[in-house]
């Protein structure tokens, strides 16, 4: 199938002279991450985009065209805006699914990208190599000003301005808090078992517990107490540097669940708390002007 699938992608491309990399971007939301193969076929979750505008769009970003999957309400404007950040494995069928999740209660749901300029992590052979290859040589100030771009691009394609939220998964949820503090246009976030301490390098110079104290937008940390990579350490540490600001920040901690209990295409799918997630998420977004 996937043979006959990239068969017909080409002969659409020569076609219609469109490059090998278009195609790429034009496949967009679709597929796994190698990396993560096998899916769990049985517990992914699939929504449909009937009612929807969704797909690909571009924005370019000191030229460089930086691919968006966009859903929303067909034919809305004035919506509510959230930036939907993907794990370390780029924009693949889950994180799409969860940009419709968000449109079908009504937002503008934008799922960037943001490792296009070093490469296609969905081709990785492993999680080392990603790290390695793509993610390591991902700058925090390329991110934030991708992430700008967009939420400029959101305001003047149907987003309201004043209504805007983040929500992040694993990579996305440290992108979370951090950009939460960079842009205090920001009114919610939620993150989903981001990593909250880590060491400081040229690209990654601070980490979500470094700035805490000085967040002032509401986010939601959603985590489990199984998480061996985030240890509950960490987060009592964010806690603590939390509580020297007013933000208003708070966690939830899933006790029987591990780390990526949201991912409903991999083993480590936790659905009680998925779903308990979901709801919490859409309410903190109501509660705090997302909506």
């Amino acid at each position: 199938m996937n043979d006959l699938h990239n068969d017909a992608a080409s002969l659409i491309g020569e076609a219609e002279g469109i490059s090998r990399r278009d195609l790429l971007k034009a496949a967009l939301g679709t597929g796994f991450a190698a990396a993560v193969l096998p899916v769990s076929a049985e517990t992914v979750v699939k929504t449909d985009s009937d009612g929807l505008t969704a797909g690909t769009v571009n924005v370019t970003v000191d030229g460089y065209p930086v691919p968006v999957y966009r859903a929303q309400p067909a034919g809305k404007t004035g919506l509510p805006v959230i930036l939907v950040i993907s794990e370390i494995f780029g924009v693949h069928e889950h994180i799409a699914d969860v940009a419709r999740r968000f449109a079908k209660q009504g937002y503008l749901a934008l799922a960037p990208n943001l490792f296009a300029r070093q490469g296609d992590p969905q081709k990785e052979a492993s999680i080392a190599d990603l790290q390695k290859n793509i993610i390591s040589k991902t700058p925090d100030i390329q991110v934030f000003k991708d992430l700008d771009a967009i939420v400029a691009w959101a305001g003047q394609n149907g987003g309201a301005a004043d209504k805007l939220g983040i929500t992040g998964f694993c990579w996305g949820g440290r992108i979370t808090w951090l950009y939460a503090v960079h842009n205090p246009a920001v009114k919610a976030g939620v993150a989903w078992y981001g990593r909250l301490l880590g060491e400081a390098t040229p690209n990654t110079p601070k980490h979500p517990v470094d700035v805490a104290a000085a967040l002032k937008t509401p986010v939601l940390g959603l985590y489990g107490a199984k998480d061996t990579g985030i240890p509950l350490e960490s987060v009592e540490k964010m806690k603590t540097e939390l509580a020297k600001g007013k933000s208003g920040s708070t966690f939830v901690i899933y006790d029987n669940s591990g780390h990526a209990f949201h991912a409903d295409y991999r083993p480590s799918y936790v659905e009680a708390d998925a779903k308990d997630g979901w709801k919490r998420a859409l309410d903190w977004f109501k509660q705090h002007g997302v909506a």
